[in-house]
């Protein structure tokens, strides 16, 4: 979708918006679409765009996935999930319906944030401050997105980890079809994991690097633990996006994001950056931050990312 259609769209449904860099090449921040950024290049947006989110409104029949880059808490399932909360898979409304304010601007970065109340898989609810700082960087053929995502605990209440699990979590969309695929460097299988049915017949690796298919087909999802550097979303038309997470803030650890039953435990695989596949052809590149073994009134959980645009 032409930059231009984009910002009419959003103007047609009074959403508000913010532009990071230019109509050529930057980022757009959506302020009523979960704080979700699209990518720029040539007067385009590179990331997935729904249309039907942009005019509609999610609600508990229907979720309208913006697409873009949304963050969102972790983890998805188990007894300590955010997405399970009537028993049901549902995303969030105080995430859905957050209203996102541009706190801080300049012309190659934006800082914005919202108030997001969070219920987990056993009631518990909690109270939150989502934050986006993201900064924007152009080179020739490529685009450099660096974004400092945070949630903060604003509650009165102090929590163990068994009680409450959270961490950011930044999932960046994209249309696929055949011929594309997620390359990452050739870590030992142990640290590939499977978070819905087995998938291993969607990769190989060769000549040193993972190769998984996110064609459209099985619909799947893997996750990988720290010792996987980056993960690079490559289509046939040339685009490549790399992405990468910085070190954890020291004290906290990655989580087990896993979209599993609200009845099952998480587990104590921690998930670093992840890989989500559709058959309705889209997919997901995802980094995931981490979790303090104590969460306190004022605790900020981090999440570092940087996603570099290629297209020839």
């Amino acid at each position: 979708m032409h930059i231009q259609e984009f910002i009419a769209r959003c103007d047609a449904a009074k959403k508000r918006y913010h532009l990071i860099g230019s109509e050529t090449t930057g980022v757009i921040v959506t302020l009523d679409m979960e704080g979700r950024w699209f990518a720029i290049m040539n007067g385009e947006i590179i990331n997935r765009v729904n249309s039907e989110a942009i005019k509609g409104i999610s609600a508990r029949d229907e979720y309208l996935n913006p697409g873009g880059d949304g963050l969102w808490p972790a983890p998805e399932g188990t007894t300590l999930g955010y997405e399970y909360s009537t028993g049901k898979w549902r995303v969030p409304p105080g995430l859905t319906g957050a209203k996102y304010r541009l706190i801080a601007k300049e012309p190659d970065s934006a800082f914005i944030e919202a108030e997001v109340d969070l219920i987990n898989s056993q009631g518990l609810g909690i109270p939150t401050i989502f934050s986006r700082k993201i900064t924007v960087s152009a080179g020739k053929g490529t685009l450099t997105v660096k974004a400092e995502d945070a949630i903060e605990y604003i509650g009165g209440r102090e929590f163990s980890k068994n009680e409450c699990l959270l961490a950011p979590w930044s999932l960046c969309q994209f249309d696929s079809g055949e011929g594309c695929e997620v390359v990452f460097p050739e870590v030992p299988a142990e640290a590939i994991r499977d978070l819905y049915d087995p998938s291993g017949s969607q990769r190989c690796c060769k000549n040193g690097f993972w190769h998984t298919m996110t064609a459209g087909g099985p619909r799947y999802q893997i996750g990988m633990d720290n010792r996987v550097a980056w993960i690079e979303y490559r289509r046939p038309d040339g685009l490549k996006v790399k992405r990468s997470a910085m070190p954890l803030v020291e004290g906290t650890s990655y989580i087990d994001i896993v979209d599993a039953p609200p009845d099952q435990a998480p587990g104590d695989w921690g998930i670093k950056l992840s890989v989500y596949s559709d058959p309705s052809c889209f997919m997901e590149i995802e980094s995931a931050g981490g979790c303090p073994e104590r969460i306190v009134p004022g605790t900020k959980m981090y999440l570092e990312s940087e996603t570099v645009f290629t297209r020839k």
